[in-house]
């Protein structure tokens, strides 16, 4: 059912007024709006384009003379590396060390069975004691205290024999008086009886008497042979004695000697280090056989290590020994390494046309290990001219991955790409992008693009 609406003539001009009225209005409003988002713009791009200067404090880049350096690599490998072997062949019955295990010179690593070494000890002990007793032996048969020295007249044998043969010396010499004092009487009565004062027999009875006395002196002076022989016989006795002694002697000596080399048959089969390092392969079990040719371990010192650099031919005349050397390592990153120049190749490989040059790094902690890679400096003769800017003006830009630098001329900010060099304190080397002399931001770098007004 439809309504028709049919209002009179006033009721449609009300209506008509009222609609033109609420037209008029929302167009002023839509048109102040728009007035405003423009100011509010307008505003924004103004403060864009550095109309509102940015604070800033500020540096400077300087130019000083910086050492020059061979860039190489290299590769670490141990200052020494040893194959320990026992120096006898023998049973392993005790391993002390395995691999990564860091050992001090002269600690034991392994032992061998050392069962036999020691009853040969035990024999040669026993044959010390032995030779011994026949040393006291020999001795007590001269009378001779411990260790005293030989003299052949203190010898009983030799003095009793000694004493014999003055005993007869003195007899014969008293012989031979009593001969000398016959041979006078028995002149003295020949004369008599050739002159005719005494008679034959008388004489006679002197002749025989001289004649017993020379016996008596010949019969002493035999005894006194013998008795000297007999002397004789006894220092030659006793010097045999003595030779007995010595003999005895050298076999103590000997004795000893085969004391010392069971004792080092003993410390043969027991290994020790060679030096202070670390074990990287342990080559041997318990219970197996090892001979001299044999490898226990492989000992590692890494304290000093040494580096192996490659240098190009061209660079060969700027190293000499002694000189500085400055590394890195990947296993490292934040931490620098130095060190010197130890040795240098005097030949050159015909291949890759380098040398070889090895340098000594101080390794305390250990934080180095043979084979590692290393990226390396060699200060060379000579340097050459750097910029230098302070660190707190260098921005590190994560969306380039690029650092950046804001160098302010006339009160505007230029940025300026550069690429970094060694640091040093607060200052770092600028290896271009810079020249020296210029005035850089050093804060708020965040806020800073291209053209940005500064003030400082």
């Amino acid at each position: 059912m439809l309504l028709h609406f049919n209002p009179d003539k006033k009721t449609t001009v009300k209506t008509l007024v009222f609609i033109l009225v609420a037209l008029l209005c929302f167009a002023c409003n839509r048109s102040k709006a728009e007035n405003t988002n423009k100011e509010g713009g307008k505003e924004k791009a103004e403060s864009k384009t550095g109309n509102a200067p940015i604070n800033v404090t500020t540096g400077k880049t300087i130019a000083r003379q910086v050492p020059s350096y061979i860039q190489a690599t290299g590769s670490f490998v141990a200052d020494e590396t040893s194959d320990v072997a026992p120096k006898v062949a023998g049973k392993v019955i005790n391993v002390y060390a395995n691999a990564g295990q860091f050992v001090s010179q002269g600690a034991v690593i392994a032992r061998l069975d050392d069962t036999d070494a020691r009853l040969r000890l035990s024999q040669a002990q026993v044959t010390v004691k032995q030779a011994e007793v026949g040393v006291k032996q020999a001795e007590a048969r001269l009378g001779l205290a411990d260790n005293s020295k030989f003299d052949s007249s203190n010898i009983p044998e030799v003095r009793a024999a000694s004493a014999n043969v003055q005993q007869l010396q003195a007899e014969a010499k008293q012989a031979d008086v009593n001969v000398r004092q016959a041979e006078i009487n028995e002149k003295r009565y020949r004369d008599l009886v050739q002159s005719g004062d005494v008679a034959m027999i008388t004489y006679e009875q002197y002749k025989t008497a001289l004649d017993a006395a020379r016996t008596a002196r010949d019969t002493a002076n035999s005894r006194v042979k013998n008795a000297q022989e007999q002397l004789n016989a006894a220092i030659n006795a006793a010097k045999q004695n003595n030779q007995a002694i010595r003999a005895a002697q050298a076999s103590v000596e000997a004795a000893r000697t085969q004391v010392n080399v069971a004792q080092q048959a003993i410390e043969d089969l027991t290994v020790r280090a060679p030096f202070s390092g670390f074990v990287s392969n342990r080559n041997i079990a318990v219970g197996e056989y090892a001979t001299s040719s044999t490898p226990i371990l492989t000992l590692l010192r890494v304290n000093p290590i040494k580096l192996q650099i490659q240098i190009a031919e061209s660079d060969v005349g700027y190293i000499g020994i002694g000189r500085g050397v400055s590394l890195q390592v990947d296993a490292y990153k934040d931490r620098k390494f130095g060190g010197t120049v130890s040795a240098i190749n005097p030949a050159l490989d015909t291949n890759s046309r380098s040398a070889i040059v090895e340098a000594k790094i101080e390794n305390n902690d250990n934080a180095l290990r043979a084979g590692m890679f290393a990226t390396v400096k060699i200060v060379r003769e000579g340097s050459n001219n750097g910029i230098f800017a302070p660190k707190a003006s260098i921005f590190n830009d994560q969306t380039t991955q690029s650092y950046r630098i804001f160098v302010l001329q006339e009160g505007v900010a230029k940025l300026k790409t550069v690429q970094l060099g060694t640091e040093e304190n607060d200052m770092v080397q600028i290896l271009s992008g810079v020249d020296a002399d210029q005035v850089v931001a050093t804060s708020n770098l965040d806020q800073l693009y291209e053209g940005a007004k500064v003030a400082f």
